[in-house]
């Protein structure tokens, strides 16, 4: 890619794959509200804007992060298989997303049941702390891939390893042909 291509590719990546970590810093809020209040109307709206949250804003930014992150790493010099961290972040952004999908079918059931009925402290109980369990499981996930991004640490796979060694073989090669062809004599 071209440095003005990878750049506006690393802006997506970055920009979705941070509000997808407050956005869901948000869910846990709501989710947290929805589970402690005893006000019935108040876990009626912060249900439903879970729903409302998770579907239209938290789903489209994971696959937006899935996508601009496999953009990213298959277009720069890190690669998709040639670092752990690279590796690990994939892995965790495909695990999350897809928990994340199953996820998304407790939230309906939960806004469905917050908007027919009011709910109590005992109505879907068990769901309802499954939402904030969830969402805190996601954003320390969410911050786990941040901070692999920012400190990059060190551990090449063996693919990785293998390109690596092909390219100092070809970076030899080509200095060798370059000083055979400089030092050969020109002819008049």
């Amino acid at each position: 890619m071209s440095p003005g291509i990878r750049k506006l590719a690393l802006t997506a990546h970055v920009t979705s794959s941070v509000g997808w970590l407050g956005a869901v810093a948000a869910f846990l809020a709501l989710a947290l509200a929805g589970l402690t209040t005893q006000d019935p109307e108040q876990a009626r709206g912060a249900y439903l804007a879970l729903e409302l949250t998770g579907w239209y804003v938290i789903v489209p930014l994971a696959f937006a992060s899935l996508l601009t992150g496999l953009v990213q790493s298959l277009g720069s010099t890190w690669g998709l298989f040639r670092h752990y961290w690279v590796l690990a972040k994939l892995v965790l952004t495909v695990l999350a997303t897809f928990l994340l999908l199953l996820h998304m079918q407790v939230v309906s059931q939960v806004a469905d049941a917050a908007a027919r009925t009011n709910l109590s402290a005992s109505n879907l109980g068990g769901m309802r702390v499954q939402l904030v369990a969830d969402a805190a499981a996601a954003v320390a996930v969410l911050v786990t891939t941040t901070a692999l991004s920012i400190y990059k640490p060190r551990g090449i796979t063996r693919y990785g390893w293998r390109v690596q060694n092909e390219e100092r073989a070809d970076r030899s090669s080509a200095t060798a042909a370059e000083k055979t062809a400089s030092s050969a004599p020109t002819r008049a």
